[in-house]
């Protein structure tokens, strides 16, 4: 097997679903024998030590955890770790790459929303991604996405030559994300505050595309006149001033909860407690909370939109992304135990057919294509 390095330096400090892609890609890297070097921040060495003792763990300096000085280091220190090593290609999971390392390169692009709908994004952070994306593409000698629904975006908006382009889908851990025990849901929902409450979930970032303020819509309509509605919990950071207006809006009776982050180990019983997991989203590269979510045996209801048909199948529920469909869709679950329960089960069935370790077949078919 090539001697792969991977930049996992990259990893942003909010630390959500792009951890459990480079920490799952790299276990099964390990797993499959791969002959992996790790370049991380020094705070997460020894998490990438347990992952993959045999690999190689370079931690960077200090100062990568500023994200300016990160990207400017990345194009010089990265590739001398990777002379250091012995690389013989370099995987960067997150958009940037170096430019002049002399080594084949290969990039994640997990989206392209910044080209499709950057008006769901800071104006700094989407020219910041567009930018990175377009010199990826062009530069890497192959290009890693997690669905086809990517794959056939960034063809569209960017020309990109298909033939460069490699598919590799997300895994889930399935020890990590299972069916919780009642002692699991108890646990992750006191934390939250809801002492026995029923509650529809929501696990992701508070961001534009994820269509939160829409959900809060939808959720209070579905809920308005349930004479003991459940509460909706918003697990995930950032609140965005169209999630707190959203709030404001609805009756004093709909009960909107928002914990922050949530602790790993409590996202089984977050996930599988939930009367319903809604994620309506308005695209995603892969969309990782459906599946763990599915994974978790929860009933889960999303939209027809890029890639989450792709993973969810006949095993969830869609919605369109507006406020009376959201209502409409899940007021029907919310009155169907039934449906919930097939939907639940149908959920942890699909779910085992994606495996980190497929993923990093994919992944190693990718680098050695990158190499020839």
């Amino acid at each position: 097997m090539p001697r792969v390095l991977v930049d996992a330096a990259a990893v942003p400090a909010d630390r959500g679903a792009l951890i459990r892609y480079v920490d799952g890609l790299i276990a099964a890297l390990h797993r499959a024998g791969a002959d992996l070097a790790v370049v991380c921040q020094r705070s997460d060495a020894e998490r990438y030590g347990r992952l993959a003792p045999s690999a190689r763990i370079m931690p960077g300096p200090v100062s990568i955890t500023n994200r300016a000085a990160r990207l400017a280091w990345e194009q010089t220190g990265v590739p001398l770790l990777a002379r250091q090593a012995g690389a013989q290609v370099i995987h960067a999971p997150y958009y940037s790459i170096p430019l002049r390392s002399g080594l084949p390169t290969v990039v994640t692009v997990h989206d392209v929303t910044w080209f499709t709908e950057p008006e769901r994004h800071g104006t700094v952070k989407a020219s910041f991604f567009r930018s990175a994306t377009r010199t990826a593409v062009r530069h890497a000698q192959r290009v890693i996405v997690p669905s086809k629904a990517t794959r056939e975006e960034l063809v569209r908006v960017l020309a990109a030559d298909p033939t460069r382009i490699d598919v590799a889908y997300h895994g889930v851990d399935q020890t990590l994300f299972h069916k919780p025990g009642p002692d699991e849901v108890r646990r992750a929902t006191e934390r939250c505050g809801l002492h026995g409450r029923p509650y529809v979930a929501f696990l992701g970032a508070l961001e534009p595309r994820k269509n939160v303020p829409n959900l809060i819509r939808g959720f209070a309509s579905a809920v308005r006149d349930l004479p003991e509605p459940p509460a909706l919990v918003l697990g995930g950071g950032v609140h965005e001033d169209d999630v707190d207006a959203a709030c404001r809006e609805v009756e004093a009776t709909v009960k909107v909860v928002r914990p922050g982050f949530l602790r790993v180990p409590d996202l089984p019983g977050f996930l599988g407690g939930a009367l319903v997991v809604a994620f309506p989203s308005r695209g995603e590269g892969f969309g990782l909370p459906v599946l763990e979510a599915m994974a978790c045996g929860a009933p889960v209801l999303t939209t027809h939109r890029t890639s989450l048909p792709e993973v969810g199948g006949d095993a969830v529920a869609y919605t369109e992304p507006d406020v009376p469909a959201i209502a409409s869709a899940l007021g029907q679950l919310l009155a169907s135990p039934a449906r919930r329960q097939w939907l639940g089960e149908a959920g942890l069935t699909r779910a085992k057919e994606f495996t980190w370790d497929a993923s990093a077949e994919a992944h190693l078919s990718s680098y050695q294509r990158a190499i020839e």
